[in-house]
């Protein structure tokens, strides 16, 4: 199995699902190690899985060393996370997220295309997002039927790449599946991101900035759920077939910061005895925020037989946990790699 990706937060936290869901697999994990994946996120994994686990630093978007990973490791399964995923860096460089997103992809495709000619033992899975659907108003939910509508550079960079995978898969046979996810949170999560940003920020005492008014809707995933929904997939789902993964957990962004501060209130109270929620600060909204997101995920619990595992009051506090257990990994990507600045300011 080619990992791409895996050096990230949903990959990292994928590698290892898949390695101890599965003795015999050989897992080959392909990471450009841009500013979210991290070699701190994947630590421990070579040392325990030695003869099974290999790490290649390449990047996707070269073709040539795409090609050689499929030639050197006798890859028979893609499992394609590799991207540029944060809508903030998107509208301040869309240029890259069109690189990775969807030369990458169209790499990954051509190689599989090449390496794989008359073969249909194996499986290449493209791991999307719910963004590219566009924004719910407030009803309904998103299925794998619904038409594209993607609001930001980075929704409509994955909706180019869902479509090449399709026509990939229609155009040449290529034994593909698709899955569109909902908003992960969880361990390894990359620091930019609303879920670790509150918390780090809210643990040092820093100002919690909310986009406009906070309302804004999400159903929420914890990655782990995410993870065994893919191997799932992976192993099991049809070729052809796309696959909605959502939380059925619905928050406002504000529920999702109070929620955070509640919990770290009384793990870990400020010196001043003060409330956390005192810290959240409204700030002009992102440009083209989507309101509501929303899953319907029972193709997947029907056909393969998914649930989440998490509720998102059980999940989050797992991940407040996590985050304050692992202070020394927030701490080396914060200081390789971000600053805690906002992004997608478009200035």
């Amino acid at each position: 199995m080619l990992v791409t990706g895996g050096a990230g937060f949903i990959g990292s936290n994928f590698v290892r699902i898949a390695l101890d869901a599965d003795p015999e697999l050989r897992l080959v994990n392909v990471d450009a190690l841009t500013y979210a994946g991290h070699m701190a996120s994947i630590r421990g994994v070579a040392e325990t899985r030695s003869s099974h686990y290999t790490f290649v630093h390449a990047d996707i978007r070269e073709i040539d060393a795409v090609r050689k990973l499929f030639l050197e490791h006798d890859v028979d399964t893609v499992v394609h996370l590799a991207a540029e995923s944060h809508v903030d860096r998107s509208i301040d460089g869309p240029i890259d997220f069109i690189d990775t997103n969807i030369r990458g992809t169209a790499n990954l495709l051509e190689a599989a295309r090449s390496a794989w000619r008359q073969r249909d033992d194996v499986r290449f899975h493209h791991v999307s997002t719910d963004e590219v659907f566009g924004s719910l108003g407030a009803d309904g939910l998103f299925t794998e039927t619904t038409p594209y509508d993607p609001s930001s550079p980075y929704s409509a960079s994955k909706a180019a790449a869902d479509h090449l995978v399709r026509a990939w898969h229609r155009t040449y046979g290529l034994p593909a599946t698709l899955s569109n996810c909902s908003n992960n949170y969880g361990p390894y999560q990359f620091p930019e991101k609303l879920v670790p940003l509150m918390i780090l920020n809210a643990l040092a005492g820093k100002k919690l900035p909310v986009y406009g008014e906070g309302a804004n809707i999400r159903d929420w995933l914890h990655v782990e759920d995410h993870c065994r929904a893919l191997d799932l997939v992976v192993r099991r789902g049809r070729p052809g077939r796309t696959y909605n993964i959502g939380g059925h957990n619905e928050r406002t962004n504000l529920e999702v910061v109070h929620e955070v501060c509640d919990i770290l209130d009384e793990l870990r109270p400020l010196a001043n005895g003060s409330g956390r929620r005192e810290l959240v600060e409204f700030v002009a909204d992102r440009p083209g925020h989507d309101l509501r997101y929303a899953i319907d995920a029972d193709r997947i619990a029907s056909e393969l037989g998914w649930k989440p595992a998490y509720d998102f009051d059980t999940g989050l506090r797992a991940t407040v946990e996590w985050y304050l257990d692992n202070e020394a990994w927030c701490q080396e990507v914060l200081r390789d790699q971000y600053d805690g600045s906002r992004l997608g300011l478009n200035t």
